[in-house]
C-alpha cells in the first residue's frame, strides 16, 4: 500500500522534451500538474539533440525562445554533406518559408532544467525527480485512475490520483507497457553507434560524410562536444566489437581519418560508445480512459532527420490545448473519446514522418551494402547535379520542409495562459 497519496489534475510521467514542455504549458494555464521523472538529475544520456525551425517557432510562442537561445548551443543555417569529398548543400534554411531560418543543436540537460525552472514559478506545478513509476492502476471499469511510484528521495511509496496520466516516458515507456499497449515497432535495416569527441579535433563543417567505406554524422552540441554517429547494418555491432576497438577505429578512419585518429586519443574504448536502437514505430492507440501517450511513448522516431524532439514537442502543444479544454468540462477521469482527439490531429503527420525515416533508412542500408562498388567519378557527377536540383525541386523541398518545419498547423494555445510575462 502507498505510504502517501498526492492528487493533481494531470500527472505527466517522463521529463523529456515532450513531458517538460507539456508540464510547463499546463502549469502556466492554471492546471494542477505533477511531473514525475525516474532519474535523479538532468545529467543523463539522451538520444535527441536537434531542434528544427518548427520547434523554435513553438518555443517563441511559449515565450521561452530567449531562455533557450541563452543556453549553450550551435546554430545550423545550412545543412551540408560531404559525398566522396564533394560538399553538397541539402538544406539552405534561408530558402524555407519560416521566420526562424535555422536549427539548434544542443545537449538536453540544460534545456530540461530551463523548462522545469520556468514551470516551477507556478504554485500549481510539482516536480518529482528520482521517482520510479511501478504501476498504472485502473478501477473496475478499466479506467486509469493514477500512478503508483517509489519516491526515492523520500524513501517511500506514493500514489498520484489524477484525471489524466500522460505517458511521456520515451521509447521504452513504462506507462505504455503497464497498460499493455504495443509500441508497433518496425524492423530497421540499420543501427547507429554514437560517441563524443572534443570540438575542434576534427573538421565538422558538414553535418555528415558519405564515402564508399560508410557513413558518418556530425553534430556540434555547443559546450565543447561533438557528437559522432557511425552507421552500421542491423545486428553488425556485436561482430565489430569482437574485432576490437583498434579495428573499429580503423573502419571509421577509412571514412574520416581525423575522426579515426582522434578516437584513440579521446575515447576509452567501446565503453565510450553507445549503440542506439533506431527502429521506429507507431502504437496502435495513444489513449485509454484517463491515459494519454505522447512523443516516443506513442510513436517512436528514429534519429534520421532529428525528428524525435520536434514530434514530442508538437504533441505536447496539442495535448495542452486538448487537456485544458477537457478539464474545464469535468472533474472526472477524462474519457478515451476526448483524449483520442490528440491522435486524430497528429497521426497523419506522424505517419508521414515515420514513413520518410524508414525510406531513408532503407536507402542508407543500400549504400552500406553497395556504395563501395560505385565509381567515385559517377558519385561526384551526381553530387554536382544534386547540388543544382535539390534547392530547385518543389517535390524535394516539400519533403525537406516536412522534416524542417514540422506540422505547421500546430500552434500554442496562448489563450489558455492565466498570465503573460511582462
Amino acid at each position: 500500500m502507498p505510504e502517501r497519496t498526492e492528487t493533481a489534475d494531470v500527472v505527466v510521467v517522463g521529463c523529456g522534451p515532450g513531458g517538460a514542455v507539456l508540464a510547463y504549458l499546463l502549469a502556466r494555464s492554471g492546471v494542477d500538474v505533477v511531473l514525475v521523472e525516474r532519474a535523479a538529475t538532468f545529467e543523463r544520456e539522451y538520444r535527441g539533440f536537434g531542434w528544427n525551425p518548427g520547434v523554435i517557432r513553438l518555443f517563441d510562442e511559449m515565450d521561452l525562445l530567449e531562455d533557450v537561445l541563452a543556453l549553450s548551443h550551435e546554430t545550423v543555417t545550412d545543412g551540408a554533406f560531404s559525398l566522396y569529398g564533394e560538399e553538397i548543400s541539402v538544406l539552405d534554411f534561408d530558402l524555407l518559408d519560416t521566420d526562424y531560418p535555422y536549427a539548434l543543436m544542443m545537449e538536453q540537460p540544460a534545456l530540461l532544467e530551463c523548462l522545469v525552472d520556468n514551470a516551477s514559478t507556478y504554485d500549481n506545478f510539482t516536480f518529482y525527480p528520482a521517482t520510479t513509476v511501478r504501476d498504472i492502476p485502473t478501477n473496475t471499469s478499466e479506467r486509469t485512475r493514477g500512478v503508483e511510484a517509489r519516491d526515492r528521495n523520500a524513501d517511500e511509496d506514493v500514489a498520484f490520483e489524477t484525471q489524466c496520466v500522460v505517458g511521456a516516458d520515451g521509447r521504452y515507456s513504462t506507462v505504455r507497457g503497464s497498460v499493455g499497449i504495443d509500441p508497433g515497432l518496425y524492423q530497421s535495416p540499420i543501427d547507429l553507434v554514437w560517441f563524443k569527441l572534443p570540438s575542434g579535433v576534427v573538421d565538422a563543417g558538414a553535418q555528415g560524410r558519405i564515402d564508399r567505406n560508410g557513413v558518418l554524422l556530425y553534430f556540434g552540441l555547443g559546450g565543447g562536444d561533438l557528437q559522432i554517429g557511425y552507421l552500421v547494418r542491423s545486428g553488425e555491432w556485436s561482430s565489430i566489437r569482437e574485432g576490437g576497438f583498434d579495428a573499429f577505429s580503423q573502419q571509421v578512419a577509412e571514412i574520416d581519418p581525423h575522426v579515426g585518429s582522434a578516437m584513440g586519443a579521446h575515447l576509452d574504448g567501446f565503453r565510450d560508445t553507445t549503440l542506439l536502437d533506431v527502429a521506429p514505430g507507431i502504437a496502435d492507440t495513444w489513449c485509454r480512459d484517463g491515459l494519454l501517450l505522447i512523443g516516443d511513448a506513442a510513436h517512436t522516431a528514429s534519429p534520421i532527420g532529428a525528428q524525435g524532439n520536434p514530434l514530442a514537442v508538437e504533441d505536447a502543444v496539442v495535448a495542452h490545448d486538448l487537456l485544458v479544454d477537457a478539464l474545464t468540462d469535468t472533474d472526472d477521469i477524462l474519457d478515451t473519446e476526448i483524449l483520442c482527439e490528440l491522435e486524430t490531429r497528429r497521426r497523419t503527420h506522424v505517419e508521414q514522418v515515420i514513413s520518410l525515416q524508414r525510406r531513408a533508412a532503407s536507402n542508407l542500408a543500400f549504400w552500406l551494402d553497395y556504395g563501395g562498388y560505385v565509381p567515385p567519378r559517377l558519385v561526384r557527377g551526381v553530387t554536382k547535379m544534386a547540388g543544382w536540383i535539390v534547392p530547385r525541386s518543389r517535390w524535394v523541398r516539400r519533403l525537406i520542409e516536412t522534416f524542417a518545419l514540422g506540422d505547421r498547423s500546430v500552434s500554442v494555445a496562448r489563450a489558455h495562459f492565466t498570465e503573460y510575462p511582462v
